[in-house]
């Protein structure tokens, strides 16, 4: 298994950053735009809870259209949630998304635990772009949610 973790302050309520956060229609203002990510569920704006299951289409590696389904875990309410990877490009991947109140904003932590397909080719293929791949997501969406919040 694979872990990544990153964190970012946001000036905002704890409020704002769950409404937006929690909302599967927002996960493409903060996904570079090469991965063409598309939420193919209907998308309702009532937020994420327990058992929800979300459809998209990215294109994760050389424009290749993949199907990725996800999973709503756990939540609590303006503290966290999962989602789980159901079917798609990873044998494994989890991600857990923490919120906790600070003066003046959020700090929003995000930690992912994935694991390849492919056995020795899958973590040579994490080793070469995959891990770095995954860090250029979160920089992409670090600097999208600087922009929307600033």
């Amino acid at each position: 298994m694979h872990k990544y973790f990153t964190e970012q302050f946001l000036p905002i309520s704890i409020s704002e950053a769950w409404d937006f956060f929690s909302s599967p229609k927002n996960l493409a203002l903060i996904t570079p735009p090469e991965l063409d990510f598309k939420i193919l569920s209907k998308a309702e704006n009532t937020g994420i809870f327990e058992g929800q299951q979300i459809d998209y289409t990215v294109k994760p590696l050389f424009g290749i259209p993949l199907k990725w389904k996800t999973e709503i875990g756990k939540t609590s309410m303006h503290s966290f949630f999962t989602d789980k990877q159901l079917k798609g490009p990873y044998k494994v991947w989890e991600h857990t998304h923490t919120f906790v109140v600070q003066d003046n904003g959020v700090l929003m932590k995000d930690e992912i635990i994935y694991k390849l397909p492919l056995g020795f080719v899958g973590k040579l293929m994490n080793i070469l772009f995959v891990r770095q791949k995954i860090k250029n997501i979160f920089e992409y969406r670090r600097k999208a949610l600087d922009k929307l919040f600033a």
